[in-house]
Parts: structure tokens; C-alpha cells; sequence
């Protein structure tokens, strides 16, 4: 199939919406017309469309990638193989991982010197004029006594680990104890945590100094990061522009320095997104890579935890110590042993990059300038570069959006009859659009799943990878009109999200990774699709574009180590 014809993604242009405007048409939307609006919502998300076309496949539920021999109960990638030092690249180097185990066993710091600057340095981020609202939940006594046990096991010369006594944050849809989880909302997380998630948990018997939960687009259907309940999350490198959604303040912790890891959840770009507008490397996992007890059951088929991070190799580390089976997620239980043998010594060589032209350059002229000129050194360093083509992505597009879009109109469903006014205006048009969805649109969207699957097995037939910018723009500005109540700008998210739903869809792994930066020093993120489990290889490319991207200074940063 020519590339050219079998690409069938649109730009759009649909009216902006904030203030007033946006307000009366929340009201009319949700009043006794709404129903007349509805059609022609539909109409221009895609939905109408695709209900005239027909498929005939199988309806895929859950995109999980079976294999011969799945692992044993929570065995996760053996320390033997977790990466032992953190090689960054030219220009400015965050500090890492190792930088703060290695400040420890040498005496030159302490977990509770770090604890206490990272709580100084949290309180001083909100303080800012442009506060930064990364980390929105610290509990400063819980803080210091993590810091007070880490500190203790190193003089005794019982460090669990390299994550022992460094600032990790996590989400606030992941439930992590003692802190209440508000999946970003105004109503929900009124008490603490009943249990550890399984990734918080695992974090915890690392020793990491968990500084606490981090700030989110609400419910996580939005990829801008604007949050009317608990301030909007700024982007390190300018503090106008957005951070990208729904794992908002993961990155902007991350990328201000606040810590080297962070935990994100993806249901629609949700880890990579961040990553990108913030300079960043995010991984999402395969589906069922890593344990979902403990998260907000808020889209259950495409939804994915991972890290995002400083560096590559952060970013491995944060994956190795959190991947694995585990008994309480039964859709954990069908994957492979978790490796990364050899991911940081191998190199890209001979490593076949697949591209979807068409979709490569469907993105602004700085994003596919600087991806392409990262492809370019990329083929210097042997890998090769081979012409691929994905069918069908607007139907997998809208079939995304059915699911994603019914799935959290299914876990609001409980709250909505007390609590749907309280949601912010943007999540309020999301949720009615997501409500009129109907049974048969859900099941021809898991029909549109199992064709776009089959789809990116044949292209791995002859590529292991396949590359796209991570985003179709970089961090846009944050206008002052959608503050503090929202906005709704569809024009700007479908320019965002273009490249990241068919993963979520798929369950296939992806990474996001730096490129570059525009003109105004905004980074540019650049994206890898891998086949199932394989995020080895992802984490390797990542690894090989560090030692060629020059990193930039973020105009917000904190040191902790001082």
C-alpha cells in the first residue's frame, strides 16, 4: 500500500473556548438542548464516521501479548542486570540516581540533608509567582522518617539498593500511604491510602525517599496539565508554557530537579506527553508490564504505569524495580521474565528503524527538523533507517477515543450524580461527549484494536522499531484566559496527542526521549515504538540519542545536593 494513501490523519480547526464562552457552553451542553449539540460533537470527533464503517475482526477487550512462558510470581528484572551508572550526554546533566547513592556512601551527604532540602525546595516551587504545583501532597514528618531509616542502613552498610534515600514522586491517581489519592480531583482523596499500590510498595522496599504525590490533569482526560482544583503544573523549562498531561507534575518534578524519578500513568500519552514537553525520558511499559493494583481503575484497557526521568538510565532503573508479575493484577501474569541484559553496552548498530513517513512529518517544522535530525545520526551510528507503513490510524484513533472516553465515563459513573458539577469544565464536556458513546461504538472500537494490532505485527516483521515525533508540537503557551477555570482547545490537543494513542490502544511499549529544543528553548521530544516486551531496546535508542542530544538548562531548578 502506498504510504501517502494509506495515511489518513487530519489536522483540525475547532473554536477556542474559555471563560464566559466556555461556561455557557458547559451550561447548554448539560442543560435540556444538550442532546441537539451532541450530533455534531460526535461528528467532529470521528465518531459518526466510523460507525458507517465495517470490521470484521474479532473484538480484542485487553491488549494483552501472550507468551510461552511467562514469568514466575513478582519476578522482575534480576539486579544483576539493573543499570549501574548513569551516563548522560553533552550540556547540562541533571543530577542523577547514582550522584546521590554516590554523595551518601562517600559522606559528602545524607538522606535527610536531601530530604530536608527537597521538602524547602517543594515549598519554595509554590511559593514562585508561576508557582510550579509539581508536588501537591508532602507529608514532611513521613518524608524525614524515610530519610532518618535510609540514612541509618547506610551507616550500618545496608543500603537496599541504588534507590536508597533518593526523592522519587508518584502520581496522584497511585495509591501510596499516608497520603489520600485525588486522581486530581476536588472530591475525591478525602483519607489517606488504605495500602501501598504494588509500584509504591516495590519502591518502598528499595529504600526510595518517596517526597510525595504529584499533580495531574483531572481524572487524566486531558493532555495539557491545567487543573482548576489543584493549580496548573508549569513547565520547567518556561513557566508560561504547559508541562503536557495527564502526568503533569511527574515531569515538572523531574525536570526542576525536585527528583530524578517520577511515576506516571498512560492512557493516552499520559507518561510521554510530560516527557517530552519537559525534556525528559518516559517509558511506557507494555501492557500488564507493571502491576495497575492500586491505581484508580480509570481505563483499564489501555492504561500503563512507568517512569519518567532524568536519563535513560534512570529511566531503566525506574523500570526495572517496578516491572514484574504480581498476583494481584491478573493482567501482570502472561509476561516474560523483564530483562535489560545488555541494553547499555550493545549500542544502535544494525538496529532497524521503521518510519511511517507520512505520519513522521504530520508535525511542526522545528518537531520533524529536530526528529529528523536525530534519525540522521542515528543511521551514522548504523542503525537502519526502512520506509514502514501503519493503516487505519484515524480509526484507531477514534477507537481510542471511544474506549479511553467510556471507560472513564464508566469509573466516574458512581460519582456523577452528586459530584459532576464539581469537575472542571473542561472534564465535564469530556465525560457528557464520552456518555453518549454507545455500546456498539465500544465494540466496534475493540474491533478497530485488534486490526490496528495486527497492523504493527506485520510492520515488526521487518523493523524493530518504529519512530515518530512524540508530540506534533512542542509545550504550548498557557493562555492567560484558560486560568484559573480551563479552556477547551481541541485544535492544540489533537496536534498533541497525534502520536501517542495507537500504543495505548495496542499495549505495545514506547518510550519518548529528547531530540532537541525549538528556537525559544522548548524540548522536543521524539518517540519509540517497540514489539511487546521488548522495552530493552526502547531503553536502548534512548540511551544512544542521550550521547548526541546537548541538553539545555531549565530556567526552574533545584539542587539538592548541594
Amino acid at each position: 500500500m502506498d504510504a501517502n494513501d494509506a495515511y489518513d490523519l487530519k489536522s483540525v480547526k475547532l473554536p477556542y473556548l474559555s471563560g464566559a464562552a466556555l461556561k455557557a457552553f458547559v451550561a447548554v451542553l448539560e442543560g435540556p438542548l444538550g442532546h441537539a449539540l451532541i450530533p455534531g460533537l460526535l461528528q467532529s470527533a470521528g465518531i459518526a464516521k466510523l460507525r458507517q464503517q465495517h470490521f470484521d475482526e474479532v473484538p480484542t477487550n485487553f491488549p494483552i501479548h501472550y507468551t510461552d512462558a511467562p514469568a514466575e510470581d513478582s519476578a522482575g528484572v534480576p539486579e544483576s542486570e539493573w543499570p549501574a551508572q548513569s551516563p548522560q550526554g553533552p550540556g547540562f546533566r541533571f543530577a542523577s540516581t547514582w550522584d546521590y547513592t554516590e554523595a551518601y556512601r562517600s559522606g559528602a551527604a545524607s538522606p535527610q540533608d536531601v530530604a530536608q532540602n527537597a521538602l524547602e525546595a517543594i515549598e519554595a516551587s509554590n511559593a514562585d509567582n508561576l508557582p510550579l504545583r509539581a508536588i501537591i501532597s508532602v507529608r514532611a514528618e513521613e518524608v524525614l522518617r524515610l530519610a532518618r531509616e535510609s540514612a541509618q542502613r547506610y551507616r550500618e552498610g545496608r543500603a537496599l539498593g541504588p534507590l536508597d534515600g533518593v526523592p522519587v514522586a508518584v502520581k496522584d491517581e497511585i495509591d501510596m500511604t499516608p497520603y489520600p489519592t485525588t486522581v486530581g480531583t476536588a472530591f475525591l482523596g478525602k483519607s489517606p491510602a488504605a495500602e501501598d499500590s504494588t509500584v509504591a510498595a516495590r519502591l518502598r522496599s528499595a529504600g526510595a525517599l518517596l517526597v510525595g504525590k504529584t499533580n495531574m490533569h483531572e481524572i487524566g482526560i486531558g493532555v495539557t496539565g491545567l487543573n482548576p482544583h489543584h493549580g496548573t503544573a508549569r513547565n520547567p523549562y518556561n513557566p508560561a508554557h504547559y508541562t503536557g498531561g495527564s502526568s503533569s507534575g511527574s515531569a515538572a518534578a523531574v525536570a526542576a530537579g525536585l527528583c530524578p524519578i517520577a511515576i506516571g500513568a498512560d492512557g493516552g500519552g499520559s507518561i510521554r506527553i510530560p516527557s517530552a514537553f519537559c525534556g525528559l525520558v518516559g517509558l511506557k511499559p507494555t501492557f500488564g508490564r507493571v502491576s495497575e493494583f492500586g491505581a484508580v481503575p480509570l481505563d483499564w484497557s489501555v492504561a500503563h504505569i512507568g517512569p519518567i526521568a532524568a536519563s535513560a538510565a534512570d529511566a531503566a532503573l525506574g523500570y526495572a524495580l517496578i516491572a514484574g508479575p504480581d498476583p494481584k493484577d491478573a493482567n501482570s501474569m502472561h509476561q516474560p521474565r523483564p530483562t535489560l541484559s545488555g541494553w547499555d553496552n550493545t549500542g544502535i548498530k544494525g538496529l532497524r528503524i521503521g518510519v511511517f513517513w507520512p505520519w513522521f512529518r504530520h508535525a511542526s517544522a522545528e518537531v520533524v527538523s529536530a526528529c529528523e535530525s536525530l534519525l540522521g545520526q542515528f543511521e551514522a551510528l548504523g542503525a537502519q533507517i526502512r520506509e514502514t507503513v501503519i493503516p487505519d490510524l484515524d480509526a484507531g484513533r477514534v477507537a481510542h477515543l471511544i474506549t479511553i472516553g467510556g471507560e472513564m465515563a464508566q469509573a466516574m459513573d458512581r460519582y456523577h450524580a452528586e459530584h459532576h458539577s464539581k469537575h472542571g469544565l473542561d472534564v465535564r464536556i469530556n465525560l457528557t461527549l464520552a456518555r453518549a458513546f454507545s455500546l456498539l461504538d465500544y465494540v466496534k472500537a475493540q474491533r478497530v484494536r485488534t486490526r490496528l494490532m495486527s497492523h504493527f505485527r506485520q510492520a515488526f516483521e521487518s523493523v524493530d522499531v518504529i519512530v515518530t515525533p512524540a508530540t506534533g508540537i512542542a509545550a504550548p503557551p498557557i493562555p492567560a484566559t484558560a486560568l484559573p477555570d480551563g479552556d477547551s482547545d481541541l485544535t492544540t490537543l489533537a496536534e498533541i496527542i497525534r502520536f501517542a494513542a495507537p500504543a495505548n490502544l495496542t499495549g505495545l511499549p514506547a518510550i519518548s526521549f529528547p531530540a532537541g529544543y525549538t528556537t525559544l528553548g522548548l524540548p522536543v521530544g521524539i518517540q519509540a515504538i517497540g514489539r511487546a516486551w521488548d522495552e530493552k531496546t526502547l531503553l536502548r535508542l534512548a540511551l544512544a540519542a542521550e550521547g548526541l542530544v546537548e541538553k539545555k538548562t531549565p530556567q526552574v531548578l533545584y539542587r539538592l545536593l548541594k
